[in-house]
């Protein structure tokens, strides 16, 4: 299955999830759906039938609100059955309303904003101790980098040279209530990255080959940082840059005609 395939089935089954749970975040899933497309479908070495295999990559989604982007690919990929997606949000359910380690592939349950990279750094030091060629990936969001914890991490990863930990920070420019601008300006973020010891790359986050390459890269000594600028809500038009779907639940009438919107736009 091609990445753009996979991104594609990604964001029906999303829209699908999150309507019939009346769940929030589909902005936020939508933005990083190119993102985790790339990573489950060309990026890193993993073995669903065996999701546990030693030298697996190592994937963290530290902005767990955004989890059904990853149990979609999950279950698109074969870790499990598609037909689990339906039970999504429900009563006793595996398939938590934020990303849970009980689900077959993920690696770490994340809720509150500014853990993932933390947990990440660790795997990634680990990593390195054994002599071991997997590689760390961990998707932050951009209003995540709010948090202190992150610039801690940062520091550590490169005071250790980790250069197998990739950080992708979904750049999409809104957060919960506002603008990332309005509520607390990152920029300059390149800069201020680069400070802390990180080699950064900046990419379209909706453009598969620029992604690949990016998360491909391993020419450098230091962490790395990819910028992905993205537009929240990305593949429905109604959605796209709208603060609102942050929390929004769509209804049948809005999760039809997004459905409608991703597959004309695939075909």
């Amino acid at each position: 299955m091609i990445t753009s395939e996979l991104a594609s089935k990604m964001r029906c089954s999303a829209i699908s999830m999150v309507h019939k749970a009346s769940a929030s975040h589909i902005g936020s899933v939508l933005s990083i759906c190119d993102i985790v497309a790339v990573l489950y479908g060309s990026v890193m070495k993993i073995e669903p039938e065996n999701p546990n295999f030693k030298q697996r990559d190592r994937f963290i989604l530290s902005k767990g609100h955004a989890c059904v982007a990853v149990y979609a690919a999950l279950a698109h990929k074969g870790f499990f059955s598609l037909d689990a997606l339906e039970s999504y949000g429900a009563n006793d359910s595996w398939l938590m309303n934020h990303i849970s380690h009980k689900v077959p592939g993920v690696e770490f349950s994340t809720g509150a904003l500014g853990h993932g990279l933390s947990f990440g750094v660790g795997k990634a030091l680990a990593g390195k101790q054994q002599n071991s060629d997997w590689q760390t990936f961990v998707v932050l969001s951009d209003g995540e980098m709010d948090e202190g914890s992150n610039w801690e991490a940062l520091m550590f990863a490169s005071h250790h040279n980790l250069k197998n930990l990739t950080a992708i920070i979904d750049y999409n420019k809104l957060q919960s209530l506002d603008t990332v601008e309005s509520t607390l300006s990152l920029e300059p973020l390149v800069e201020k990255l680069r400070s802390f010891g990180a080699y950064v790359i900046e990419v379209d986050g909706h453009n598969h080959v620029s992604l690949n390459k990016a998360l491909s890269y391993t020419d450098n000594n230091k962490p790395l940082v990819v910028i992905a600028h993205t537009v929240k809500g990305k593949g429905v038009s109604f959605m796209e840059n709208k603060v609102e779907w942050h929390y929004k639940s769509p209804n049948l009438k809005e999760a039809s005609n997004a459905l409608k919107e991703i597959m004309k736009a695939n075909a």
